[in-house]
């Protein structure tokens, strides 16, 4: 699992630094922190849904759609996996 965070953090990254036309993670940059913040709380809100009405193959897809706008928050706050994983290593 780590692999594929960390691929889809750098694509992310890529995808800030030379913006790609078309690209739905430019589009979310160019509209800012609040279209960003936004589509977390939508993601959050569908994922607490899914798991409500306990549909497995609707959570994987809300969740992955969560990490991937939390992912892009960090890319917009400079804020790395590692950090985050660092912060939970210090919970443990």
């Amino acid at each position: 699992m780590n692999e594929i965070l960390n691929e889809l953090y750098q694509v992310i990254q890529e995808r800030k630094r030379n913006p790609k036309e078309g690209s739905y993670t430019c589009y979310l940059f160019d509209k800012g922190l609040d279209k960003i913040l936004k589509k977390i709380g939508e993601e959050a809100s569908e994922t607490i849904i899914a798991a409500k009405n306990d549909l497995k193959e609707e959570i994987v897809y809300e969740v992955s759609d969560l990490l991937y706008h939390l992912m892009v928050m960090l890319v917009e706050k400079n804020i790395t996996l590692e950090q985050i994983a660092e912060e939970l290593k210090n919970r443990r």
